[in-house]
């Protein structure tokens, strides 16, 4: 590190104090230094020191190199397939012949039907059950089957009937009331009350009423007394105009009008009068009931409805009713179509296309591609980076001032330098160009900072401070 001299000492010293410290950077300026009178110190910044480390690195991988080898053909000549064989195929149309078909519309069906008048009608369900009551299997009635129905009157029979023609009654006689004649005073109005209307009372009264109220109106001309100059000669005064009224008599009332309640007394009669004495009787005597015998006929049985095969003799007294119920079979429908049939079915005849064949020039494969992989090795390269030994370093340092820079040590420092071979010009105690240029190159030889006068010359030296 270059020193500081003299002519520099004040100009950078400023600088020196304001240097920022850095994350390498140790401060030790925070205490002055221990000092003796006439020594000079001056904050002194030394520099990190490095040192250098060698190293190997890969700047390129290890590889490899692929080098292609191309396959190997020779050419041959080849028959080919240039048209597969194939089938020329021809379509036959179908042939049709024309054919008459029955066909069933309408099925043929069983019903029981009857007759009425010239008209053929289904039988009812109720004639049906009527049959099969009659002990007749409906299911097991061949087509054509006919049931004639027949009835039995009712029968009677005569009995021998007492029947009441009066019944038994009473005979009654009336026994007639008793009676007397007495007077007696008997109530031809009884007493009663009625509301009789009171009328109200009025009195006179006088009142006086206001008709018109006290107010006050401006006037003219109302007689001033006081003289106005320069009057125009209107004059208005606030005049107040009593109130008037009048006496006016009036009807009031003193009492309501009302109603009270007077009681009207009963008003009696003398009239004579029949008092019952014993009161009517009755008497009762009985009158036995009269009879006579009747012939009557009594029903026993009612009359009864059945039903026979058509043709079956019925019982001695049977009636048939003219009902008649067969089982009928109505006939199938059909109809005719004329529809076309397939004699022949279409059909495809196949013919054989034989396959095309070309010869041709074709290249075959010998030997396959290939390839061949040819080892690179990793290149490195050597780099010398500085690594941090120690960290830069702010401290005081003793330098060289005019305080100690005497005769003496200028005149040692001379000898020193001419003795080493560095020629400070004349030996006289004088600090001059002659001998700055020495010191310069003496530092320039030793591999020192340069800077003038500094401690590690004259300790270099050997010159005593």
């Amino acid at each position: 590190m270059r020193k500081l001299t003299w002519p520099l000492l004040g100009m950078l010293s400023s600088v020196l104090f304001t240097l920022p410290a850095t994350a390498q950077q140790v401060d030790n300026t925070q205490i002055l230094p221990d000092a003796k009178p006439g020594e000079c110190y001056a904050k002194v910044i030394t520099p990190a020191q490095f040192t250098t480390r060698t190293e190997e690195i890969v700047v390129q991988e290890a590889s490899e190199r692929i080098e292609t080898i191309e396959a190997k053909y020779e050419k041959v000549d080849r028959t080919i397939v240039v048209k597969e064989p194939a089938q020329l195929l021809k379509a036959t149309a179908a042939q049709y012949a024309k054919e008459t078909q029955k066909i069933e519309v309408l099925a043929s069906s069983k019903s029981w039907t009857t007759k009425v008048g010239n008209r053929t009608q289904p039988a009812s369900p109720e004639a049906l059950e009527q049959i099969s009551r009659s002990g007749v299997d409906l299911n097991a009635v061949d087509t054509g089957g006919c049931f004639v129905e027949y009835f039995e009157a009712a029968k009677y029979e005569t009995e021998v009937e007492r029947v009441m023609v009066k019944p038994a009654t009473e005979s009654i006689s009336i026994i007639p009331a008793q009676y007397e004649t007495v007077e007696e005073q008997i109530v031809v109005k009884e007493a009663s009350s009625e509301v009789v209307d009171v009328p109200a009372v009025y009195r006179t009264q006088t009142e006086s009423v206001l008709v018109e109220p006290a107010r006050s109106v401006w006037k003219e001309n109302c007689g001033v007394i006081e003289r106005v100059d320069n009057a125009t000669g209107e004059v208005l005064c606030l005049v107040e105009v009593p109130a008037k009224y009048e006496t006016l008599t009036k009807t009031v009332l003193d009492t309501s009008a009302t109603t009270k309640t007077v009681s009207v007394p009963a008003v009696y009669k003398t009239v004579k009068v029949q008092k019952l004495v014993s009161p009517a009787a009755e008497k009762r005597d009985s009158v036995p009931a009269q009879y006579t015998t009747v012939n009557r006929r009594v029903k026993v049985s009612e009359p009864t409805f059945f039903w026979l095969a058509k043709g079956e003799a019925p019982a001695a007294g049977a009636v048939a009713t003219g009902r008649e119920i067969c089982l009928t079979e109505s006939p199938a429908e059909y109809v005719n179509i004329v529809k076309e049939i397939i004699s022949k079915p279409a059909a495809v005849e196949a013919s054989a296309i034989p396959a095309r064949y070309q010869t041709v020039q074709v290249q075959e494969l010998i030997s396959p591609a290939s390839e061949r992989r040819i080892a690179i090795p990793a290149r490195k390269k050597t780099v010398s980076t500085q690594v941090q030994t120690s960290p830069a370093k702010v401290e005081w340092r003793q330098v060289i001032c005019k305080a100690n820079l005497n005769r003496n040590l200028v005149t040692s420092l001379q000898r020193a330098l001419k003795r080493e071979g560095f020629d400070p010009g004349p030996i006289d105690g004088l600090f001059g160009a002659g001998t700055v240029r020495a010191i310069e190159l003496y530092q320039i030889d030793e591999g020192i900072d340069r800077g003038g006068i500094t401690f590690e010359v004259l300790k270099r030296l050997k010159v005593q401070s």
